[in-house]
């Protein structure tokens, strides 16, 4: 069925279609809520094995997914064909409202926010919004003092991370 393209299994809520039986199991674990598969490490649940796969081998650090055209490792297939559009300048994630191309559909994502005005995150100290979660925490640490970082040549604490060069 695979092959052919045919999808017989149907999910009777959204009526989704798939090739395989394990497919709709899968599938329909987003509308029950179940999560039948547990982290031996941590706390965590999972609906779906291969997630469960995934996450464990984060905890056991394995990475057996490798680039060829550098020394970078992943733990999945799927961050491994991501990372590989760094070397080929592939962006097939594009702006229908500009002529800007990404290579993450989450960048795209993020960018439709320049064009939206959205603002999704709020900071709980003041009422500042913000369209990206990174600027709302470099917002929070001002409000908590918090400095994470630090400067490689003297050391002092900093809120923000620049890579070396950038300043």
């Amino acid at each position: 069925m695979i092959h052919t393209g045919k999808k017989p299994f149907s999910c009777s809520l959204c009526n989704e279609s798939f090739s395989r039986s394990s497919s709709l199991m899968d599938h329909s674990r987003k509308h029950t809520g179940e999560k039948p598969f547990s982290c031996s490490f941590s706390e965590k649940i999972f609906s779906q094995s291969g997630k469960l796969r995934k996450h464990s081998r984060d905890h056991k650090g394995e990475k057996p997914f490798s680039c060829l055209l550098c020394e970078r490792s992943f733990c999945d297939s799927l961050t491994l064909k991501t990372h590989l559009r760094v070397h080929s300048g592939e962006k097939p994630f594009s702006c229908s409202l500009c002529d800007k191309s990404f290579s993450r559909a989450s960048h795209l994502r993020q960018h439709s926010r320049v064009h939206s005005g959205e603002n999704p995150f709020s900071c709980s100290f003041c009422d500042k919004y913000f369209c990206q979660s990174a600027n709302l925490r470099q917002r929070s640490r001002i409000h908590t003092g918090e400095k994470p970082f630090s400067c490689s040549v003297c050391r002092s604490s900093l809120v923000t991370h620049h890579k070396s060069g950038s300043m």
